[in-house]
């Protein structure tokens, strides 16, 4: 009971991994940008895999013609990459000015909004980002995420059950259900739509960790290490295995309060 009635602390200040870093990732693919500012014939880099470089070359891009919707959408994810959050909220907002009513930028300037913390106004942008006709799935569970920080989780669970309507089964949707129950310590909950979201063969390294990190708040340490460590490789399974460790630890020093404001809840990381 003691630990069971620390979970609610120490998920305000867990570390937020993907809540949104990968949340939004669908709407704002670079998987199929083009072009180049220079005569050279490489591949433009890719914003995740080398932020620095990618906001150099996307950056250059976007002060080149900032209406470059493509430009734009990836130096905003080059800049939250590489840590510079406000940096990307004021890029993307100005790309929205410079491009009203498209909807990729509305929901790249939301998921930024999140990332910085900006929680009421992300929710806001990304609403614009899609209509109740043409509803997108992966902003319906962003949404439901910064409901979530916002302490308003029976409202996220609908944006969850609706995103469910339109993916039945997708393992990150589930998981970010499965983290909304855990922010309000009803973990046979959690764990349930973990393991649902496990069961997904498209479920990534996040799910398994996330499921891992609520059966080891039950106080099953030795089965939420062989979920986190099962199948993998020896190095991402010590990985894994560390930020288990690291984050039932961090519960036990953590004292400030859920509920709204609550910031820094660990969700699942959505396909791209």
């Amino acid at each position: 009971m003691s630990r069971q009635s620390g979970v609610a602390s120490f998920l305000a200040s867990a570390a937020l991994t993907a809540i949104l870093a990968g949340s939004l990732g669908g709407c704002q693919s670079m998987s199929d940008i083009t072009g180049s500012v220079t005569a050279k014939s490489e591949a433009p880099p890719a914003p995740d895999a080398n932020p620095q470089r990618a906001s150099e070359y996307y950056g250059e891009r976007y002060r080149t013609n900032p209406k470059d919707v493509d430009a734009a959408l990836a130096y905003g994810q080059a800049l939250r990459a590489n840590g510079q959050r406000t940096q990307a909220v004021a890029v993307l907002e100005q790309a929205c000015i410079a491009n009203p009513g498209n909807n990729a930028l509305l929901a790249g300037w939301g998921r930024a909004l999140a990332d910085n913390g900006n929680f009421q106004q992300a929710f806001d942008v990304l609403t614009k980002a899609h209509s109740p006709e043409n509803p997108d799935w992966r902003i319906l569970s962003v949404q439901g995420t910064v409901l979530d920080q916002l302490g308003r989780h029976d409202e996220a669970r609908s944006y969850y059950t609706n995103a469910l309507k339109i993916v039945p089964g997708e393992p990150s949707v589930l998981s970010n259900l499965g983290m909304s129950y855990m922010l309000t310590k009803d973990l046979p909950k959690a764990e349930e739509a973990l393991r649902q979201a496990m069961a997904n063969p498209k479920a990534g390294s996040k799910v398994r960790q996330n499921l891992g990190l609520v059966v080891g708040l039950q106080g099953r340490f030795a089965e939420a290490e062989q979920i986190v460590k099962a199948d993998l490789p020896p190095d991402e399974a010590a990985a894994n295995v560390a930020y288990l460790r690291e984050m039932l630890k961090g519960n036990k020093d953590n004292s400030r309060p859920s509920g709204r404001g609550a910031r820094n809840v660990p969700v699942a990381e959505l396909a791209r």
